[in-house]
């Protein structure tokens, strides 16, 4: 457990926790500490799902920019890689992951938030990339790909803040909530594929991801030998056994 970020476990569901007060701003350290936090879900076969959480206040304000302001590109060059490696463990995770978003998700936040598979919102929330007011520009790869890159040049080139209700509409986020109920929103989304086939989740989730980032014909070439390794687990024989005996929707799986 960090010191900002923490791992809290109910049954199947992890949540990684950010606790740096007032914003979560996401210095050297915070960004460390969500990495760790990221494997070690990822690696317990306890853990089938994952929210990411920041607190009923604010998800996360950004990086820290009294940290980086007298940086020099030999400092942002090195740091930089660190912050897009720790978000790369995020997106990474093998399970379904879930951001609960509250208050403000900006810049590095935003882009944290970009990393998880679902986004649920409190009406109240604000996201955007507002590097751009700093002179500065970041959220260029995941905000395009998830959006479309009309909509993402918009965020980005004005650095504006996007209300829950246009985030909602442009897919942003998927769904919207009162603030109140925003984690445990966000926590049933996850609950939903706790009990799932861990392993084909998985290999739907990396099959998904990486078919994104190639042509046509490698991503169903990833998919066609993802379906059939997964006739070497035991919960394909568990959901097959169970549809032909008793129908659809209720096999109990082993996530092996």
């Amino acid at each position: 457990m960090g010191e900002f970020v923490r791992v809290e476990r109910d049954e199947a569901i992890a949540t990684i926790r950010l606790d740096r007060p007032p914003m979560n701003a996401l210095n050297a350290q915070v960004q460390d500490e969500i990495a760790a936090a990221a494997a070690e879900v990822d690696a317990d076969p306890a853990v089938r799902a994952v929210v990411l959480y920041g607190g009923e206040k604010v998800f996360a304000a950004g990086a820290d920019i009294k940290e980086m302001a007298e940086a020099t590109f030999a400092q942002v060059a090195v740091d930089s890689r660190r912050l897009q490696a720790a978000f790369t463990v995020v997106a990474r995770i093998g399970k379904p992951v879930v951001a609960a978003v509250t208050g403000y998700a900006l810049g590095g936040g935003l882009e944290l938030a970009l990393c998880a598979d679902f986004r649920v919102a409190g009406e109240g929330a604000r996201v955007g990339q507002p590097e751009i007011l700093l002179g500065i520009s970041r959220g260029t790869q995941r905000l395009p790909r998830l959006i479309g890159p009309a909509r993402a040049k918009d965020i980005v080139f004005t650095g504006r803040f996007v209300g829950a209700a246009e985030a909602l509409g442009i897919g942003l986020v998927d769904k919207v909530v009162p603030d109140a109920e925003v984690y445990r929103a966000a926590h049933d989304l996850a609950a939903q594929f706790a009990g799932g086939p861990a392993v084909a989740l998985r290999a739907a989730k990396q099959a998904i991801d990486a078919g994104l980032e190639a042509d046509l014909d490698t991503g169903l070439e990833i998919e066609r030998l993802n379906f059939a390794a997964l006739f070497a687990t035991e919960d394909q024989r568990a959901g097959m056994r169970s549809f032909i005996e008793n129908g659809p929707g209720k096999a109990i799986f082993a996530g092996r």
